[in-house]
């Protein structure tokens, strides 16, 4: 009933409200206009032979999560390709450099019923898997109406969006029903799954515990190495704005106790690197952009990343991370992967987004989360004095993150049992 009212809106207002909002997208360099034609399901490359296997992900931290288990279900099946889809420029980039053979990116078709009829003809997956919570009624409904086996991967549903959904239960109910298996991130997603409306919901876990770690590049690695020489350094990553300039007050106070000291800040979104640079140069620091060549020479006292598909050269290099999004009311980004590096992990009081990760961590005394930028910088000083303290924090955080990678058994497990 609703997907059905739904498509027809779609088809009336696409060529007077939504056309003109993908054109404001495209003036905006947020479409990959070379790419575009697959937004609306017109695919630029053949159907591999055999058995196809359709994973979706919103974004970059939602296409990260595929990884491993991509690499496992292709080691399982050789015969069997992989197709991920997502919507942002960032997230395909990324997905280039570290999908493995036998897996490739498309971008996901807009909720157009016309764009998702010519994406499923073309690409006739055999099981497509929905990561996280992003729920479009054409291609759900697109998905159902071609009998392909649908499961819902690490759902999650928020406080805010259950008291909304509550009050279009049937809608939500009507959109789960195209699901054959809805696995939550955590009991509590999984038990609002099941009140919505899901058929089946269980939790097996958080599929982000079991990422791969991201890759290094060995040459650059060395390169940066022989730059740094013995000089003590600290990582802010994924830090959105104000979080660099608080960060950066902080190490202009801990140089002076520690001389040489580094930092280096990898930006959420890489394009404020110049943004970034001109508000520490502000505050009497100098500083190397990496995306303009500079590099790191004894008086650079901030080292700027803003490039993608390089957290791991940070994280490898780095002993002590400090995860952004977490002194701002964001609700903070992943700190599993830093933890699986072995780096002493450091967030701030806005965690809401990663509230079953977090309980789950530090449980297990495996994260340290301070409350204000006092707090941050005490914590940075007492790990750069201590190194007892610091070799005690960077383990309790890898063997935790090691302990938590279990959970991809059991996703394989369900899964097996769709790919015929």
């Amino acid at each position: 009933m609703f997907t059905g009212i739904y498509n027809t809106l779609v088809y009336a207002l696409y060529p007077l409200v939504i056309k003109g909002y993908i054109n404001k997208r495209k003036k905006n360099g947020k479409e990959d206009l070379p790419r575009f034609n697959e937004r609306i399901g017109i695919a630029q490359k053949d159907r591999p032979q055999g058995k196809l296997i359709w994973m979706h992900g919103a974004s970059v931290g939602e296409s990260l999560s595929m990884l491993p288990l991509i690499t496992r279900l292709l080691e399982n099946y050789p015969e069997l390709n992989i197709m991920v889809t997502s919507g942002t420029i960032t997230s395909a980039e990324l997905m280039a450099k570290r999908l493995p053979t036998r897996a490739f990116h498309q971008y996901v078709p807009i909720d157009h019923p016309q764009f998702v009829r010519r994406f499923i003809k073309h690409w006739q997956p055999d099981l497509a898997l929905w990561f996280e919570s992003e729920l479009w009624p054409a291609m759900l409904s697109g998905i159902k109406k071609n009998n392909i086996p649908l499961i819902l991967v690490n759902g999650r549903i928020s406080d805010k969006s259950f008291k909304t959904w509550q009050h279009f239960r049937p809608v939500c109910k009507e959109l789960l029903a195209c699901f054959s298996l809805c696995l939550g991130q955590s009991e509590e997603d999984a038990r609002r799954l099941k009140v919505l409306g899901a058929k089946e919901a269980l939790c097996l876990g958080n599929i982000k515990y079991a990422g791969i770690n991201p890759p290094v590049d060995r040459e650059k690695l060395a390169e940066l190495q022989k730059q740094i020489g013995e000089r003590k350094l600290w990582c802010i990553c994924s830090t959105h704005d104000n979080e660099e300039v608080r960060a950066a007050q902080i190490h202009k106070k801990l140089k002076e106790e520690f001389p040489g000291l580094l930092m280096i800040a990898a930006p959420r979104h890489p394009h404020r690197g110049p943004e970034i640079q001109k508000a520490l140069n502000d505050l009497g620091l100098k500083t190397a952009l990496r995306s303009a060549g500079e590099k790191i020479t004894p008086q650079t006292d901030v080292y700027i990343a803003d490039t993608i598909g390089e957290v791991g050269l940070w994280y490898t290099l780095c002993p002590i991370t400090f995860i952004g999004g977490s002194l701002i009311p964001h609700g903070g980004q992943n700190f599993m992967e830093p933890s699986r590096f072995r780096n002493a992990v450091i967030v701030g009081p806005h965690m809401h987004n990663f509230t079953d990760a977090m309980n789950r961590a530090q449980k297990a005394d495996a994260i340290i989360q301070i409350q204000d930028d006092s707090g941050l910088e005490k914590t940075i000083r007492n790990l750069l004095k201590d190194k007892e303290l610091l070799e005690n924090r960077r383990s309790r955080a890898y063997d935790w993150a090691q302990g938590e990678a279990k959970v991809l058994d059991g996703i394989l497990g369900k899964i097996k049992g769709y790919i015929k």
